[in-house]
This record gives structure tokens, sequence and C-alpha cells, in this order.
């Protein structure tokens, strides 16, 4: 069941008091800095089931630290006036919607020598991908990534214990979600998307509502980490067990989405090789309700990349990367797909296989950022491209902007599904 606006926006003036008692007038110990950021967005061509605009938003957020001699205390939130927003006084902390975004509320201690502990709302993330992920299976809010917010929004809070033992053999890292936190996923409110049950693209007219798992210690997950050296290497393996992050799951008889349960185990490498940064990392996904009858849900998968980065001029960096998706028993998705919508003509290939490339040019003494990221499929004949200019005009302002373009010969691929919500945006922000 959804969380009331009184028993989410409880948290709101706690935030706020936190902040208020971590000042340097209540603490000796403390640091306290924000940022004011306004963007501007509109898209490139008409999208038939969204607004013309992309964004038009005013974001106001306050970082406090304070720290103790056993620990510290951090607390971050975004007051947000979102004017493309339909629901901007309908709060939900978990999905961010609404005035306030409530991205860090925490405490962190050392109980003993050997271990760290975090409790609370905080944003976590591990793994070797550049903005492909297999092992962090941690919530990203990816309506912020397609419509040109700051990057630092693809990551979304956990509420979460997060502790971290450091034995003579290893790093252990355990991160406890007492309740799913899922992904602030695509579902037509602002972002429109392949619709399978419609067999065409979908927005406003078709907004996936999805029932949250919410129930306390029912709903939970877990992910573990085991990291140390290996030779000139970093090594990890990973563990988790939860749900699948965005609801990849139907029922036959309702169409009704949800989050299907899912287990996730998987290793990464990463060290220097030659005169760059090379990585590798590797996972596998075992969907527990994938010999369902009544549902269709993902079957498991393989996910494989590896990548290199370096720089091949002065201030100039260029990042590549492969990413290959490999659906196990595609053969009973198929029968399933077709069971349920009729066709197999747009349901995934077996295989899904992602070409990436990074390049970032510093210039004016570093003022000045230019940046293009590219996603291309070979396997689905799509694209997405991410242009980016940042220019910091002194130690306050910043200002920029940023693309994302989708090109795609079919409407059901993973980029094409996006191409009527190509966009540009402007941005204006003062940090204090």
């Amino acid at each position: 069941m959804k969380p009331s606006i009184k028993h989410q926006a409880s948290s709101i003036p706690l935030l706020f008091l936190t902040i208020a008692l971590a000042t340097p007038t209540f603490a000796l110990d403390t640091e306290l800095h924000g940022f004011v950021d306004g963007r501007a967005g509109v898209r490139t061509q008409n999208d038939p089931y969204e607004d013309d605009r992309s964004l038009t938003e005013l974001r106001l957020q306050l970082d406090s630290k304070t720290y103790f001699d056993w620990g510290e205390f951090n607390a971050r939130g975004d007051l947000v006036y979102d004017d493309l927003a339909t629901d901007q006084d309908d709060l939900d902390l978990n999905t961010g919607k609404g005035f306030f975004d409530l991205r860090e509320l925490n405490l962190l201690f050392t109980p003993v020598d050997w271990s760290d502990v975090k409790i609370g709302r905080q944003i976590l993330t591990w793994g070797t991908g550049d903005l492909l992920f297999i092992n962090d299976l941690f919530p990203k809010d990816w309506n912020s990534f397609l419509l040109g917010r700051d990057e630092e929004y693809l990551k979304a809070p956990s509420d979460a214990l997060f502790a971290s033992f450091f034995p003579a053999i290893g790093s252990f890292d355990v991160a406890y979600m007492p309740r799913m936190d899922a992904d602030r996923y695509i579902d037509g409110s602002r972002v429109s998307y392949w619709n399978p049950g419609l067999q065409s693209i979908a927005g406003q007219n078709a907004v996936i509502d999805a029932g949250q798992r919410d129930e306390w210690f029912k709903d939970h997950e877990i992910s573990g980490r085991f990291y140390r050296p290996l030779l000139s290497y970093e090594a990890a393996l990973y563990a988790y067990h939860g749900y699948w992050k965005s609801p990849m799951g139907a029922n036959f008889a309702t169409g009704n989405a949800y989050f299907p349960r899912m287990n996730a185990y998987g290793g990464s490498v990463r060290g220097s090789l030659g005169s760059g940064l090379a990585n590798l990392e590797l996972g596998y996904y075992d969907s527990r309700e994938d010999s369902s009858a009544t549902q269709s849900v993902p079957n498991d998968e393989f996910r494989f990349l590896m990548g290199y980065e370096r720089e091949v001029a002065k201030d100039l960096t260029a990042g590549m990367q492969y990413y290959l998706e490999w659906m196990m028993d595609h053969d009973g998705y198929e029968q399933n797909y077709n069971g349920m919508f009729g066709t197999t003509a747009t349901a995934r290939d077996e295989f899904r296989h992602v070409l990436t490339l990074r390049l970032t040019q510093m210039l004016m003494n570093q003022n000045l950022m230019l940046g293009l990221f590219t996603f291309y499929s070979p396997s689905d004949n799509d694209a997405y491209f991410r242009p980016v200019a940042s220019y910091k005009v002194n130690d306050h302002w910043t200002v920029s902007a940023n693309g994302n373009w989708f090109i795609g010969e079919d409407d059901h691929t993973f980029f094409g599904q996006f191409r009527y919500n190509s966009n540009v945006n402007l941005g204006v922000r003062y940090s204090f």
C-alpha cells in the first residue's frame, strides 16, 4: 500500500531540524553546502504522448555533514519546483515525486576498528561499468537520466543498513534494505516508452502503476561484495537477493506489471593496462519466477562487459565499453511472449550487444568541459547520444547544456522506444 503523504512528509521537518542543529551556531565541526539549480528543456520533435517541454524546474539542495568523535551525521535534500509535474503536492519520498526529494539522511560510525556502519537513507553504488550496470543493483532514476537532469541524479537513494568489514583476507560490504528500493522507472508519465500490451509506443495514455513491494522485513533486499587486490588489479565478487528493479513482470490475466523475484551473482576485475585503465565485469541473473505459468517474467540472463579508458591527447580522455546481455531459454520466453501478446515479432532477441564511447575534453584551464557519451547497439540497430557542455564561470556559478538523442529502426528496441523523447536542455547552477 502506498504510504500516505502525512507519513512520508514526516521526514521533512526532521531533515531541516537536523540541518539547523548542524549549523555552526549549534555545532563546531559542521559543513553546510548546497546549490540552486534551474533547468529548462524541450523535445526536439513532437511526442504525441508527452508534453513538448521535457524539463522546467528549479531546485534548492542543502547538504549538511556534522562530525562527532564517534562518527558523522549526513543530511541532504532537494526542495523542488517542477512546472511539469501533475502531482507536485503528492509527496512520495520513494519515487522522488513531489516538492521534496530526500537524498540522504544517515549516521556513519565505526563500532570496532575493523568495521564501518552507515544506517539510514544513502546513495549506494559499486561495480566497474560506466553508465552500464550489472552487479550494481541499487536503485536508479531513469526519468532524471533521460530528461537531462545532472548525471548525479541517476543514482536514486536507498533506505539501508550498510556495513563494511576489513579482515586480513580482504574487504566485505553488506547492504540490507528492509523494504525494496525500486528504480524510479519509466512509467509513461514523463517519458514515452514501448508498451508490449498495446504493441505500440505509449506515454501518458498508458501510465504504468506497478504495485510496490513495500512490506517491511518481508520485501527486503540484501547485497554483498567481497573485494581485494589480485596481483596489480582489484578483484571483486558480488551477490544479490531481491527483485528485478523495474516492473519486468506482468500477470497474464490482468496485465498488471509487478517486480519479480531474482538473485544475482557476479564478479569484476579492474586495474591498469598499458597507459590506461581496464575493467571486466560479469553477472548471472537468476530469475526465481521464470517457471510461472500465470505470469510473464524475465528469464535467467548472463551479462558481461569490458572497458578501457585512457588519455588520448592533452586533456582529452576516451573510454570504450562492450556490453552483452544473453537471455537464457529464449525459446521459452518467446512462447510466453506470444501467449500474452499474440506475436513474437516485437520480442527481445536472445543476444543484445552494446558498444559505448565516452569522450571528455577539458579546455580553458579546466573550466570548460565538453563531453559526448554514445550508446550503439548493432543487434537492435539503435543508438543513444548524450552530448554535454559545462562552463565554470567562477567558484559559484556554472552554466551547462546537454542533449539526449535517440535513434532506432524499430519502436520496440531498447533505445528505439525513446525516439520521441529526444531533448535539449539548458541549466544554471549557483553553488555555496
